[in-house]
């Protein structure tokens, strides 16, 4: 099975948690564009597991094989197919859950769906894991984004009660640098201390914690985008909300726009160095779905991890009764931790397959 996205650039992510592999599939790439495979790679660590204390102990190199689509890191215009082959599965700890499906995964409603026919060990497709094939193919966006003068980067905004600073007025791409390679990827060093005593803390009591990704990305040119089904907010939702996890998703001021009165909230124009600004970005870059030129911001509200280890309700679907679990194996204390990049490869992706369709 393949889950699809995009429109003049088509990827397909395909595999599962638990499966031999997991890969993605591209067309629509524009022929001649140099990867650089060790960027690449970097992009992708940030993402794997295992790679923290604040993350599943789940140990994966996630190394693309690139199948076609790439030659020497050139990009042949071809059909792009790249894999990464799990080596640290250990499905035994997944047993128990085909009767007695975890609260807040899909285990009950992928059995009802699909009738008992999909392998949901580590989650099956539902899993956090399928997010490193996107992370293939957003690299690549990022880098081909960042050949156009695009950049894209984005920080953990918050963990628990624990808040980071928002990105400025006008983040640049060295700020995007810094923070991707601190221990986690924020930008006041106050909150990465706080943030790692939240994460510990529920993580020494069986729990875990959500968080908020907030992702800018400057450089867009105004006019790209439409109305209603054709913003720009409407195509990045549908891929945002692909991720595992997320359970909201907000533009500027996002959740906070109701507080606001009108007049504190609109966006004053002006004019800076011959180009049409806004005073403030309250609008996130978009207004009526149409990039504006300012930088795109938007925030994912991610869950805590629903895998814990505390004793929890459900139910015994063969005897139809309820029941308790504890479940047990490798995950991730707060999720928003690796969705940083995934946030980031996301929006490549749409981003992109926008910029193709005025090309």
């Amino acid at each position: 099975m393949s889950y699809e996205l995009g429109t003049n650039l088509k990827i397909g992510i395909f595999g599962g948690s638990h499966e031999p592999l997991i890969g993605v599939t591209a067309q629509g790439l524009p022929a001649g564009e140099q990867i650089d495979l060790e960027e690449l790679q970097a992009f992708l660590r940030r993402r794997a597991p295992g790679n923290s204390p604040f993350t599943t102990k789940r140990s994966e190199p996630d190394i693309p094989e690139f199948l076609s689509g790439m030659d020497g890191g050139v990009l042949t215009g071809e059909k792009l197919e790249a894999v990464i082959r799990n080596t640290g599965q250990r499905s035994g700890d997944y047993s128990p859950f085909s009767d007695t499906p975890r609260p807040s995964h899909a285990d009950y409603t992928a059995s009802v769906r699909y009738h008992g026919t999909m392998n949901m060990n580590g989650g099956g497709p539902f899993s956090g894991r399928m997010t490193a094939p996107l992370c293939i193919i957003g690299g690549i966006a990022k880098q081909i984004l960042a050949h156009r003068g695009i950049r894209i980067g984005a920080h953990l905004y918050a963990v628990g009660t624990v808040l980071d600073e928002p990105f400025p007025l006008e983040p640049d791409g060295d700020l995007f640098r810094s923070v991707a390679a601190k221990e986690l990827p924020v930008l006041s060093d106050s909150a990465l201390e706080a943030m790692k005593e939240e994460i510990l803390s529920a993580s020494s009591e069986g729990d875990s914690v959500g968080g908020i990704v907030e992702c800018a990305v400057t450089g867009f040119p105004a006019g790209i985008g439409g109305p209603l089904f054709d913003g720009i907010e409407s195509k990045l939702s549908a891929a945002l909300f692909g991720i595992p996890g997320v359970k909201g998703v907000g533009f500027g001021s996002g959740f906070s726009a109701p507080y606001f009165r009108g007049s504190e909230h609109n966006d004053p124009f002006i004019i800076r160095d011959g180009s049409v600004r806004t005073e403030a970005n309250r609008s996130g870059g978009i207004q009526g779905g149409i990039s504006n030129g300012m930088p795109l911001i938007f925030q994912l509200a991610m869950k805590p991890t629903p895998s814990i280890a505390k004793k929890q309700k459900t139910v015994s679907l063969s005897r139809m009764e309820e029941t308790e679990i504890e479940i047990r194996g490798r995950h991730d204390p707060c999720i928003a931790v690796r969705a940083v990049p995934v946030a980031e490869a996301a929006a490549a992706v749409v981003l992109l397959d926008l910029l193709l369709g005025e090309e």
